[in-house]
Protein backbone atom coordinates (compact mmCIF):
# COMPACT_ATOMS: atom_id res chain seq x y z
CA UNK A 1 0.00 0.00 0.00
CA UNK A 2 2.83 2.38 0.86
CA UNK A 3 4.61 1.61 -2.39
CA UNK A 4 1.55 2.39 -4.48
CA UNK A 5 0.58 5.59 -2.68
CA UNK A 6 4.18 6.76 -2.58
CA UNK A 7 4.73 6.19 -6.28
CA UNK A 8 1.51 8.05 -7.09
CA UNK A 9 2.59 10.92 -4.84
CA UNK A 10 6.03 10.96 -6.47
CA UNK A 11 4.54 11.13 -9.95
CA UNK A 12 2.11 13.84 -8.85
CA UNK A 13 5.03 15.83 -7.48
CA UNK A 14 6.82 15.49 -10.82
CA UNK A 15 3.70 16.43 -12.78
CA UNK A 16 2.60 19.45 -10.75
CA UNK A 17 5.89 20.81 -9.37
CA UNK A 18 8.77 18.99 -11.08
CA UNK A 19 11.99 20.47 -12.37
CA UNK A 20 11.75 22.05 -15.81
CA UNK A 21 15.48 22.64 -16.24
CA UNK A 22 16.38 18.94 -15.96
CA UNK A 23 19.14 19.52 -13.43
CA UNK A 24 17.23 18.05 -10.47
CA UNK A 25 18.17 14.40 -10.17
CA UNK A 26 14.95 13.19 -8.53
CA UNK A 27 12.25 15.38 -10.03
CA UNK A 28 13.55 15.77 -13.59
CA UNK A 29 12.09 12.44 -14.77
CA UNK A 30 8.80 10.81 -13.78
CA UNK A 31 10.38 7.40 -13.17
CA UNK A 32 12.90 8.87 -10.71
CA UNK A 33 10.29 10.72 -8.70
CA UNK A 34 7.96 7.70 -8.73
CA UNK A 35 10.67 5.35 -7.47
CA UNK A 36 11.75 7.83 -4.80
CA UNK A 37 8.13 8.32 -3.75
CA UNK A 38 7.52 4.59 -3.54
CA UNK A 39 10.58 4.12 -1.31
CA UNK A 40 9.52 6.97 0.96
CA UNK A 41 5.93 5.67 1.06
CA UNK A 42 7.08 2.17 1.98
CA UNK A 43 9.30 3.51 4.76
CA UNK A 44 6.54 5.73 6.11
CA UNK A 45 3.90 2.98 6.11
CA UNK A 46 6.37 0.53 7.64
CA UNK A 47 7.15 2.86 10.52
CA UNK A 48 3.44 3.55 11.11
CA UNK A 49 2.75 -0.19 11.11
CA UNK A 50 5.55 -0.85 13.61
CA UNK A 51 4.34 1.97 15.87
CA UNK A 52 0.74 0.75 15.93
CA UNK A 53 1.78 -2.86 16.55
CA UNK A 54 3.94 -1.86 19.53
CA UNK A 55 1.22 0.39 20.90
CA UNK A 56 -1.44 -2.34 20.70
CA UNK A 57 0.68 -5.21 22.06
CA UNK A 58 0.36 -6.34 25.69
CA UNK A 59 2.86 -4.75 28.13
CA UNK A 60 4.88 -7.94 28.69
CA UNK A 61 5.53 -8.35 24.96
CA UNK A 62 6.61 -4.73 24.37
CA UNK A 63 10.07 -5.24 25.82
CA UNK A 64 10.92 -8.20 23.54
Amino acid sequence: MGLLLGSLAGYAYYYFIGCSSGTCSITSKPINSSVYGSIMGALLFSSIKDFTQKKNSPPNEQNN
